[in-house]
């Protein structure tokens, strides 16, 4: 769609950044905190890049001043973090600990003192390691319940001070990896146990929403969904119907029980042929009928490409040897090699976009893509979105003079703001958008080395150095665009 000029950013539009407790935190015992599933994870020998954890990560716990009196030099409108469950209540359940509520309440007014939004998100793959002991985790309906009492807390004493709230961050990503992929907790690969656990967390979801609406009225909550639009390889009918199926089992999955509170009959149908549905009674049904998002927070990278599966294609099984598929790229959940075994699961092949270029960690770059991202979910479902994350992984160097030019993060996200302004013209209701990420921080299985901050954190691997902070020049490039309000960004094409 072609526009002679494109809309302003709105007034009050929520220019932020965001982050992750367990990989910004640190302080992973301090201050009566309890272990999370990442703390255990993380310690067991492989799963990690130079076996990294966040028992320190960049130690936010003990410099949060200084980082927010950063965001508020750079003019920062918004912050999402998330609180780590198992620092409120150490078992996951029963006695509150009263320091790790006061952290986040400390934290949430030395934002509000700067000027700064705060963005709280409830659950950020972080769950306490008692209740994984206790219950199997999200695979118990018992997690239900506490989680139920974490978010009652919280809305208690935070409800007054924090607006914008969000449920669960990439449901779709940690679900995946952690019962499907063995790359997260609970390091397992049995996909009965994952759509279990699925629906287990989309209770939860509606529970916690459901809670807050009686509790904190006049505050807006919704999840955050990790989505990349789904494309066919080329004009084929059979590679668009591929394209089709990817998008049903990658995102509509998800969204619709979000959004619309059903589960769409395609992919269902296909886990009962399978007999790994999950069992959804009359009550579930009707509690996730009963829950409605206030908005949808998008977490955007990149999409997929898809042609027809090798079953039906013979071809195409050749081609699947060229492109070797990452378990650590969570956007691409297509079956794996043994599920492909089974003529009735291969409903699509994932295959590299030959007009895309890639980050240095092999995640396509694709700026137009956030537009059909924003267009298609805006369509579908008609609520506001929030753009919860997005932004680029890369190595960046700390310069002689102690400057860091990451003009190829600039790059990347003013093509991104670019897309995101001409969705807006488009017609899309947006709240807001955060960068992933302020600082920089621990990438959950790359360690250190895959940097995404507008603030440069001095650590490595192998030593925490001095953990300072440097301001990247991405830093002072989005201070000013915040300042205009993304007047400064314009497509050259359309405004000449």
């Amino acid at each position: 769609m072609y526009h002679q000029k494109l809309d302003s950013f709105p007034e009050k539009f929520l220019w932020g950044a965001a982050s992750a407790a367990y990989q910004i935190e640190g302080a992973f015992k301090e201050d009566g905190k309890g272990p999370s599933v990442w703390d255990t994870f993380s310690k067991i020998p492989g799963k990690t890049f130079m076996e990294t954890n966040g028992d320190v990560a960049v130690d936010h716990y003990h410099r949060y001043k200084e980082d927010v009196a950063l965001m508020g030099e750079m003019g920062l409108k918004a912050y999402r973090f998330s609180v780590a469950w198992s620092r409120i209540l150490p078992e996951g359940e029963g006695k509150v600990n009263e320091k790790g509520l006061q952290f986040y309440e400390d934290l949430v007014d030395e934002m509000l003192a700067h000027g700064v939004e705060p963005i709280l998100t409830l659950y950020h793959w972080d769950l306490p390691e008692a209740l994984q002991e206790k219950y199997n985790g999200w695979e118990s309906r018992k997690t239900i319940q506490a989680f139920k009492q974490y978010c009652q807390i919280l809305f208690e004493r935070l409800g007054g001070k924090v607006k914008y709230w969000v449920t669960f961050n990439e449901q779709n990503v940690f679900t995946s990896m952690g019962y499907r992929w063995e790359t997260h907790p609970p390091n397992l690969s049995n996909l009965e146990r994952m759509f279990t656990a699925n629906h287990v967390i989309n209770l939860a979801n509606a529970e916690a929403i459901n809670l807050f609406h009686k509790m904190v009225p006049k505050g807006l909550i919704g999840p955050s969904f990790g989505y990349g639009p789904a494309y066919p390889s080329s004009a084929r009918p059979e590679d668009v119907l591929a394209a089709e199926n990817g998008e049903e089992f990658n995102n509509i999955w998800w969204l619709d029980v979000y959004c619309r509170g059903i589960y769409p009959k395609f992919v269902m149908k296909q886990l009962q042929k399978l007999k790994i549905a999950p069992e959804v009674t009359a009550a579930d049904h009707e509690l996730l009928q009963s829950s409605k998002p206030d908005f949808l927070g998008i977490n955007y990278y990149h999409g997929g490409t898809f042609q027809e599966n090798r079953i039906e294609n013979k071809q195409n099984a050749k081609e699947a040897q060229k492109k070797e598929f990452s378990a650590i790229d969570p956007y691409l959940m297509q079956p794996n090699e043994e599920q492909a075994q089974s003529p009735e699961v291969p409903m699509f092949q994932s295959i590299s976009n030959p007009y895309l270029d890639k980050t240095e960690w092999g995640w396509e770059i694709d700026p137009v893509g956030f537009r059909v991202a924003l267009r298609r979910v805006y369509a579908r479902y008609g609520l506001p979105i929030f753009v919860t994350e997005n932004g680029l992984g890369a190595i960046d160097q700390l310069e002689e003079d102690g400057s860091i030019q990451d003009d190829v993060r600039i790059a990347y996200l003013e093509k991104h703001v670019l897309e995101m302004k001409k969705a807006i013209t488009d017609g899309v209701e947006m709240i807001g958008y955060c960068a992933w990420s302020f600082t920089d921080l621990l990438s959950w299985l790359n360690g250190y080395k895959k940097r995404y901050g507008f603030v440069y954190v001095n650590r490595d691997e192998e030593s925490e150095k001095d953990l300072k902070r440097i301001p990247k020049k991405s830093f002072y490039w989005y201070q000013e665009l915040m300042k205009q309000n993304g007047a400064n960004i314009m497509d050259n094409e359309v405004e000449e």
